[in-house]
């Protein structure tokens, strides 16, 4: 039976790492992967997925706009592919949420999603939103803040490496814009604590 997966943590966790290593086992057994990546994160060039470690693999781009159940099946249609993998879910829409969940219940095909819960302000992302909320199996990957404990937030910096406390949803970034934080201190670096 497939399912609706959603693997999610605080910033520099591993998640594109891990996605890259599933995309691995399946393959390495014969099977066949359908990478798919916003195009909104361009960071290791459009339509890439790349981990921290230096690896990387090819992807399928989509923009907010794109129909990601259309995307599939359409893919189907030319190949054969055992499992959805889909990187930075934290970008997805509610309604792209609800498609792959049909590819899962109508395809049958497994669907896993990797991202991250809220953004640097506190603030559920709406794909995440819509994944804790209708996921199959929720996995959460585990870092640490500076203080040892289990970072949940991700806390914007700027170049200075000063706290931003207000601004846009989404901004790009990876280590030199982002640390990730337990809540007590995300909360005192924002002077909510």
């Amino acid at each position: 039976m497939a399912s609706l997966y959603f693997t999610y943590s605080a910033m520099n966790a591993g998640k594109s790492t891990s996605l890259l290593q599933v995309a691995h086992n399946y393959q390495e057994r014969g099977q066949q992967v359908l990478l798919l990546t916003p195009a909104i994160d361009d960071r290791a060039g459009n339509g890439r997925i790349a981990s921290r470690l230096g690896i990387a693999r090819e992807a399928l781009s989509f923009t907010p706009q794109t129909p990601l159940r259309q995307l599939i099946q359409e893919q189907l249609r030319s190949r054969t592919i055992d499992c959805v993998l889909l990187d930075e879910a934290q970008f997805l829409t509610e309604q792209q949420v609800w498609q792959l969940s049909d590819t899962v219940d109508i395809e049958q095909l497994p669907v896993m999603c990797y991202g991250i819960r809220t953004d640097a302000f506190g603030k559920a992302f709406p794909g995440s939103a819509t994944l804790l909320a209708i996921a199959d199996k929720l996995v959460e990957m585990k870092t640490i803040c500076h203080c040892g404990r289990k970072a949940t937030m991700s806390l914007r910096v700027d170049a200075n490496g000063r706290a931003v406390k207000a601004g846009a949803q989404v901004a790009i970034g990876g280590n030199e814009r982002y640390l990730s934080c337990c809540r007590q201190h995300w909360k005192e670096a924002m002077s909510l604590g």
